[in-house]
């Protein structure tokens, strides 16, 4: 049964947000700890406990696992929200009348149950974070839960799911500092166009359903070739967003070899998907983005602490 709902709400794709959610969350300990100082300015080996001691400690670990509880809990139920709202949908498209829902897996009843049980455990975790994240966190499950609503009535669903995802970096900052500050910003505008920009690559499958449903989608508006060169500019943006954060942080090579790898996927999924060939959406879509999202976390950390 627990596969069955990992399966429902895609568990895998939580690889997308949650390298960003991470890069949030380590550089909001940086920033409690020194202040809101460039990077490169930091105090060397802050991997020492005399240096930074907040990062072994149980409150910071009890912290952690209450944003890696807000994450999953806040995309279970928008993804499970998404499934139940669109089962009929699902169940005429043939790339995805294998979903749970329109197989008979789980009942629209069950789907919306879980729905709303992670609604609460994602609000009740937010209340033991901090007050600024409790109260903002109906405002988060309107955005996650609103894009399922998106696709009947504009073609900028794919920017609504950016924005939904991007929560990530500025939340898990929030949850640690309690206060905006434009790093963190800067990386969720990265997110924001970078998610939007694939999804419009992942939409191009569904094109004639979506036209034959009157449902909304970049690419059922304005074509395969020009939705294609949407993409391209979003994901432009995105990579000029990553090169500001590491201007703005004064980050240091780590960082500019994890925006060359990252810059590179972005290339990368753009020069495997044409508009009369969408055999390789897929690996653009789950292997590139997964590498470029990953790669790059695990780059940002080793710059921040080494």
């Amino acid at each position: 049964m627990i596969k069955n709902y990992l399966s429902l709400v895609k568990f895998s794709h939580t690889i997308f947000a949650l390298p960003f959610a991470l890069i949030g969350f380590f550089i909001g300990l940086f920033y409690k700890q020194y202040g809101e100082i460039p990077f490169a300015g930091r105090p060397t080996g802050i991997f020492e406990e005399k240096n930074f001691p907040s990062i072994a400690s149980p409150s910071t670990l009890t912290l952690f696992l209450l944003v890696l509880g807000c994450m999953v809990t806040a995309r279970s139920a928008a993804m499970a929200f998404n499934r139940y709202l669109d089962r009929k949908f699902d169940a005429l498209n043939p790339r995805t009348a294998v979903r749970e829902i329109p197989k008979g897996i789980i009942t629209p009843g069950n789907a919306l149950a879980f729905t709303i049980v992670n609604c609460i455990l994602f609000i009740a975790l937010s209340w033991f974070i901090n007050p600024i994240c409790f109260y903002l966190s109906p405002v988060a499950l309107l955005v996650v839960l609103g894009y399922s609503y998106t696709k009947r009535f504009t073609p900028l669903c794919h920017i609504i799911l950016g924005v939904g995802l991007s929560l990530a970096p500025i939340g898990a900052f929030l949850a640690v500092t309690g206060y905006f500050s434009l790093l963190p910003i800067l990386f969720s505008f990265a997110v924001l166009t970078w998610v939007s920009g694939f999804d419009i690559i992942y939409a191009l499958q569904d094109v004639e359903f979506d036209q034959s449903q009157q449902l909304y989608s970049i690419p059922a508006w304005l074509g395969k070739p020009k939705a294609l060169m949407v993409s391209s500019i979003l994901h432009l943006l995105s990579s000029t967003f990553v090169i500001a954060a590491g201007l703005y942080g004064g980050f240091g090579i780590w960082y500019w070899i994890g925006v060359a790898v990252f810059i590179g996927m972005l290339i990368y999924q753009h020069s495997i998907v044409k508009p009369n060939d969408l055999s390789r959406v897929n690996l653009a879509f789950m292997t590139a983005n997964g590498i470029a999202s990953v790669v790059f976390m695990v780059f940002v950390l080793a710059d921040l602490f080494f």
